[in-house]
């Protein structure tokens, strides 16, 4: 199939609200330590770390919520209208948090506003990265893996925007003024990036699929319920097939900043330099395996990718924390590692669902495990380092999950074949 310049650039768009999101997580766990001390102030520095990570959690509890109205909404009356109002009211969310006063100032009110701009950008992000899987898949049917892969692409390069951001704040500014106002300078330019996608997807065109369903009046008109009645199975094999996706944004997107200074001991430089690295290759790995995809089963590689990650998670977090292996060289492991999971989970998860109710699959599915796994992997994980004493604990909850989603792949296998690609073998038994 020929993707026209016009077809690229509504998927490049619909990739956009994704990118924001993960910029966001991403700079939410780089700045947390001044976060929590802005918003969250204690005594115990550990205790206000667990504190912001809890606020960042709580974010993703809206999520769910969020993925319910909005993937109704997108199912019943259309995608564009979804994408529009979810990148506008989470750039003004996102914006908010740059600018609210902090706990010095306001007191307890800071605390609790800073919690509910958390709510209404998780709220509006449950339907972003569901609607642009969903959106590429009906726009592109013969190359959907692929499309899917550019998605995730696109969308964690918002990671490495977001670290090389964290950079030019802690080169330009001082220590002290990076913790007093560096942090609102990336969520401001984070808002304000918003604001101008909301502004280029004025031009967003409708699925084409959706646009058929329309004219052929078979939209589902209560596609929540449909969803329960009819796709409640592959609503549990989908997220069991996510979690160690959820897993690898919250520990390698989110938590590994705070892990890499706090915990292993790197200077602030390095463990930017080596995100930023590892995400920027991660992306690349992820369009590269979406291709793979096309011609290898989907299934076959998020297996691969779930079964590696369990083996190499604790042997990673060793060399990490011992500084035994070259930092770089860890990284692209990584990288390449969760690229087999990040490069196929959309479309696995998009293809359990008929066109009628994906939206609110995909985004029941994705939401669940987003909040279940990657939202609480970051306060998990440092819990588990508190309680163990341990450097290494985080990769108890990647070997949990990357057995999870091993299992949950062969049953999403036997769910799939809603979405006709042009691989014959596009779903393994």
């Amino acid at each position: 199939m020929v993707m026209t310049r016009r077809a690229w650039r509504m998927i490049l768009l619909a990739s956009l609200g994704g990118t924001l999101e993960y910029y966001d997580f991403v700079i939410f766990g780089i700045f947390a330590a001044q976060i929590g001390r802005a918003f969250f102030p204690s005594q115990d520095p550990l205790v206000s770390l667990m504190v912001t990570f809890t606020t960042f959690a709580i974010g993703y509890l809206a999520r769910p919520i969020g993925g319910l109205v909005l993937g109704r909404l997108g199912d019943k009356f259309g995608r564009r209208g979804v994408f529009l109002a979810s990148i506008f009211v989470t750039s003004a969310a996102t914006l908010g948090i740059g600018i609210v006063p902090t706990y010095a100032s306001w007191g307890i009110a800071a605390s609790v506003t800073v919690v509910l701009l958390r709510l209404t950008q998780g709220f509006c992000l449950g339907g972003e990265l569901p609607g642009a899987i969903t959106y590429v898949v009906e726009s592109a049917k013969p190359i959907a893996p692929f499309v899917c892969s550019v998605v995730f692409g696109c969308v964690t390069l918002g990671v490495a925007l977001g670290t090389t951001i964290a950079l030019i704040v802690g080169n330009v500014l001082t220590p002290a003024e990076a913790a007093v106002y560096g942090w609102r300078i990336a969520f401001i330019i984070g808002g304000l990036l918003g604001l101008a996608s909301f502004w280029l997807r004025r031009s967003f065109e409708e699925s084409p699929e959706f646009v058929e369903l329309k004219r052929l009046e078979r939209a589902s008109q209560e596609p929540i319920g449909e969803l329960a009645r009819t796709h409640a199975w592959q609503i549990f094999v989908g997220i069991a097939a996510q979690a160690v996706t959820a897993v690898f944004a919250g520990l390698f997107f989110a938590y590994m900043p705070a892990y890499l200074t706090a915990v292993s001991k790197y200077d602030a430089s390095t463990a930017t330099f080596a995100q930023t690295y590892g995400v920027v290759l991660h992306a690349a790995l992820i369009v590269f395996v979406g291709w793979l995809a096309d011609h290898y089963p989907p299934h076959l590689l998020l297996r691969i990718g779930a079964i590696v990650l369990a083996v190499g998670a604790y042997p990673f977090y060793a060399a990490l924390s011992a500084h035994s292996v070259n930092i770089i060289a860890l990284m692209t492991i990584a990288a390449l590692t969760g690229a087999f999971v990040n490069g196929t989970f959309a479309f696995v998860t998009a293809d359990l669902f008929p066109t009628r109710i994906r939206f609110s699959g995909v985004a029941v599915v994705q939401n669940i495990s987003q909040t279940a796994f990657g939202g609480t992997a970051p306060l998990i994980a440092t819990a588990l380092v508190r309680d163990l004493q341990s450097p290494v604990a985080p990769a108890l909850v990647v070997i949990a999950c990357g057995v999870m989603t091993f299992v949950g792949s062969f049953w999403a296998a036997r769910a799939a074949g809603r979405v006709r690609v042009r691989t014959a073998a596009a779903v393994l038994p």
